[in-house]
């Protein structure tokens, strides 16, 4: 079965008293747009989006998403039915549809998955039931359990108003039937506008049987607010830290974690308050993270700790290794077994050998460090030279000592080591000792003469 997905995202979201389009609005630090499609894509190979309002925000928006996708404008908000017809014609033949929601953004792949195994040569829809479904779009169902229509609460009758399962919008459709179906939708009713849910009926009277999936309440919400907004905050957040939870790692407080990525994970790891993982996170065996630490794009070898307020970007960190607290890792740094940074260190593009240690206060930038070297307090490479970036080389079994400059570019040897203050503009060779600075002048006897 060829599918290929629809997301609905033209929505102006006025009520969210916001200039960018809803499905912009964020959910786990990125847009809720962004999110749908992250679980789209995994059942489709191919996206249409049909846009409307903020239209140059949402297109750029789209040059951060990865596969195969276009996009449609709906030119005017004449409804749901409306809004996927304006997509059919970018669409190849004989697909199968997912219509979905841009600011519908918590279903789960494997929900989907179902509904698209349910939909054989018809409809099916996504379904959810709610103890207190008014306002809602009820079901109505043939004595074979079949949908036959979507029953607006102002036209349900009492008996009607008691079903309790309501449509969430979301269906799986043969692209011939669908294109059918929302051609013969009409616009009578007080908006005078198509909706999507008319072709329930439509498809029925035709003598298809549609089938309904069930989905918990929590995938199905969307959010016109910023009230609702900050609901599904707290549902996604809930939903990612008790996947982490069912991995086994030990959690400080459910409440107090972001997962705003993916994150593979070992045995035995530990995750302390306030800690954001984003992007493609991977811990290995017994690693443990402080509290207010964000780590993204990163992986992390067994048994390393990393201490509290250290933010790591773009990064590599090995095996035994301390990071932290209050470190910066950003993006290029790889960091070897057993190695150390400490506190208020900051690295960029750059490698620590195994063994090696930066304890505290450090810039290291286009930095190649080998093994067992030491980094005293206060030591730069000067990589910038106000035009170029330039790297700085380190050998092993250094040391380097406490508030050095070393201008790059610049190679410090194997066995070498630079004095305290030193400012290094030359090479080191290995076993050699470097020194920069003024010599020393002690004037006697001197604060006497000054009172």
């Amino acid at each position: 079965m060829k599918v290929h997905n629809i997301i609905l995202a033209a929505g102006e979201g006025s009520r969210m008293l916001s200039e960018k389009a809803k499905s912009l609005q964020p959910i786990g630090g990125h847009s809720m747009l962004s999110r749908i499609y992250e679980v789209a894509s995994k059942v489709a190979k191919t996206t249409t989006f049909v846009i409307g309002h903020d239209k140059s925000s949402l297109i750029d928006e789209f040059k951060t998403f990865k596969g195969n996708f276009n996009f449609s404008e709906q030119a005017k908000p004449l409804g749901t039915a409306d809004a996927v017809k304006s997509s059919l014609s970018m669409i190849p033949e004989k697909a199968t549809l997912l219509v979905l929601y841009g600011d519908v953004p918590l279903i789960r792949e494997s929900t989907l998955k179902q509904l698209i195994s349910n939909t054989e040569d018809s409809l099916a829809i996504l379904t959810t039931v709610l103890d207190e479904p008014f306002g809602y779009g009820r079901v109505k169902k043939n004595v074979d359990g079949y949908a036959i229509s979507i029953i607006e609460e102002k036209d349900a009758s009492e008996d009607e108003r008691k079903i309790k399962e309501i449509f969430t919008g979301i269906l799986c459709c043969k692209k011939d039937l669908l294109v059918t179906a929302v051609n013969a939708v009409k616009n009578d009713n007080v908006a005078n506008e198509y909706y999507l849910t008319d072709i329930v009926s439509i498809i029925a009277e035709k003598g298809y049987k549609i089938k309904t999936c069930i989905a918990p309440n929590d995938e199905v919400k969307g959010a016109n607010t910023k009230e609702e907004l900050l609901e599904l905050e707290n549902i996604y957040r809930s939903m990612k830290a008790n996947e982490l939870l069912n991995m086994g790692v030990t959690i400080s407080d459910l409440s107090r974690i972001d997962i705003r990525g993916n994150v593979e994970v070992g045995k035995d790891c530990s995750i302390d308050v306030n800690v954001i993982l984003d992007g493609e996170v991977k811990l290995g065996n017994n690693v443990s993270i402080g509290p207010n630490s964000i780590i993204k794009d990163t992986e992390i070898g067994d048994n390393s700790n990393i201490e509290a307020f250290s933010h790591i970007v773009s990064s590599k960190i090995g095996k035994d290794c301390s990071i932290g607290p209050y470190a910066r890792l950003r993006e290029g740094s790889i960091v070897e077994h057993n190695a150390k940074i400490g506190n208020f260190v900051e690295t960029k593009k750059t490698k620590v050998g195994e063994k090696s240690k930066a304890n505290h206060f450090a810039y290291l930038g286009d930095t190649e460090i080998g093994e067992d070297t030491n980094i005293g307090a206060g030591t730069i490479t000067c990589n910038y030279d106000g035009k170029n970036k330039n790297k700085t080389k380190i050998g092993d079994n250094s040391f380097v000592g406490t508030n050095s400059s070393l201008v790059a570019p610049v190679t410090i040897g194997s066995n070498a080591y630079i004095a305290a203050g030193s400012v290094i503009t030359k090479d080191v060779p290995d076993n050699a000792l470097g020194v920069s600075r003024s010599k020393q002048e002690n004037k006697e006897n001197w604060s006497k003469k000054k009172s």
